[in-house]
């Protein structure tokens, strides 16, 4: 859940609508920061309009004493929260609602109220010299300050909505494009597995652009799937028109091994094409048989296989041979018993043999060649390691095609067909198969569904 939620986090849709998120909070905040400033500077200039007429009003009195009762007037009905009036006349006597006093921190203004509080926030003041004493007249910046909280909260409660909207939708988009896009990767990973007959299907209901891809990868399956079909046909067709004059002439040559005229040397020759002829009878069945398995036609046949018995069968055959080549066949099988999978039999006989064979003809005297079966919740191992020279990294997956064969190999039995069947036999059962280094050495991995 969480791998698919960072999934849906780096989707186009969600970064989309961040993007657009993004740029109206952008375009909002430079025109609702220009609004306020433009706002608080008329504001500021009406409040120095006012100073400057209640300056104006003050110096109208005619004399200190006039000044002073003016103050006093003022000051009674004028509230030091909003507006503070203070006057030092020249005899050093104070008048107005607030004390405007300095102090090493600053200008503070101490109330007259009980007590005498400290009035805060902050204030746009006027002084000046008036009757030989000293005038301020100071008004609060508490409008401007809220004006600026206003603007905060306009700010957000114009976004929220707007990004709440553009996230949830972008969400439902992605959310939605992700089906999409998880139906066409499971497409994709079906037709590299192996599953030609894979295809996205329906797309009634898509985006145009996912709909458009989804349409293509169909298109491609459908031509890789008549390409590959096509080439089977004619490796089978081939195979089964070469296998009657083969045949042919393996009789004939049967027929003239059996004349007493032959020269020993003309005897070792016939024995040579002989056996160049059983070669090659063998690749043709091998392609025979390849073409069949990737026809899908062994699953008709399919069963539950014990693979415990199997590997420990093959053993048993293979244990001879193997002792006589100067080899150690290990058969490594778990104490409990092991879930049967659904297969064939033979085939899975045929790749233990395969396995066997390979590592016997590939590696030296000394080798020890270990049959290995080991079960998990999901899946059950089936593997065949050597500690011989191995297939270099660069080779493993070359190794698996049709009559490519190591250079080092050229001169040992085989006709670079084994593997190719191996291949086949585990794509059919849905097994993945892997070449692994086994340090030293070379073991081959099938790894069947559980």
């Amino acid at each position: 859940m969480t791998l698919r939620r960072a999934f849906l986090l780096r989707s186009m849709p969600i970064r989309l609508a961040a993007g657009l998120v993004l740029l109206f909070a952008l375009v909002s905040l430079l025109g609702l920061w220009a609004s306020y400033l433009y706002t608080r500077s008329s504001f500021e200039q009406t409040l120095r309009a006012d100073l400057t007429q209640d300056m104006a009003g003050f110096r109208a009195a005619p004399s200190a004493a006039a000044l002073a009762a003016l103050v006093e007037a003022e000051a009674r009905s004028t509230d030091p929260e909003r507006v503070v009036l203070s006057y030092f006349a020249p005899n050093g006597r104070h008048y107005g609602n607030a004390l405007v006093a300095r102090d090493a921190d600053g200008y503070r203004i101490i109330s007259y109220l009980p007590g005498n509080p400290e009035i805060e926030g902050r204030f746009l003041a006027l002084t000046t010299s008036l009757q030989a004493g000293q005038l301020t007249v100071a008004r609060s910046l508490a409008h401007i300050d809220a004006l600026r909280d206003a603007f905060l909260n306009i700010l957000g409660i114009s976004l929220l909505p707007t990004v709440l909207v553009a996230l949830s939708g972008g969400w439902v988009l992605a959310r939605r494009g992700a089906r999409h896009v998880a139906v066409i990767s499971g497409t994709l990973d079906h037709l590299t597995s192996g599953n030609r007959e894979a295809r996205v299907g329906d797309v009634t209901g898509w985006s145009d652009d996912l709909a458009r891809i989804a349409t293509k990868v169909d298109q491609m399956a459908r031509a890789q799937e008549d390409a590959v079909e096509s080439l089977r046909q004619v490796s089978s067709d081939i195979a089964h028109d070469l296998k009657t004059p083969i045949q042919c002439a393996a009789v004939h040559l049967d027929d003239l091994s059996q004349s007493p005229d032959l020269t020993k040397e003309a005897r070792e020759m016939l024995g040579r094409a002989q056996a160049e002829l059983d070669r090659i009878v063998a690749i043709f069945h091998a392609l025979l048989q390849l073409s069949q398995i990737e026809s899908g036609s062994p699953r008709g046949r399919f069963a539950p296989v014990d693979l415990s018995e199997l590997c420990q069968t093959l053993c048993d055959v293979y244990d001879p041979a193997t002792a006589e080549n100067g080899q150690m066949l290990i058969c490594a099988l778990p104490d409990a018993p092991v879930r049967p999978v659904m297969g064939d039999r033979t085939l899975l006989g045929q790749v233990l043999a395969n396995l066997i064979e390979n590592a016997m003809h590939h590696t030296p005297q000394g080798t020890t060649i270990t049959v290995a079966l080991s079960e998990a919740e999901t899946h059950i191992d089936l593997s065949v390691t050597d500690n011989g020279p191995g297939i270099p990294e660069a080779e493993r997956d070359l190794v698996l095609r049709r009559l490519y064969r190591l250079d080092r190999s050229r001169g040992t039995p085989g006709n670079g067909l084994g593997l190719s069947l191996v291949a086949g036999i585990a794509q059919v059962h849905d097994a993945a198969l892997t070449l692994e280094d086994a340090g030293p050495g070379l073991r081959v991995r099938l790894r069947f569904p559980a």
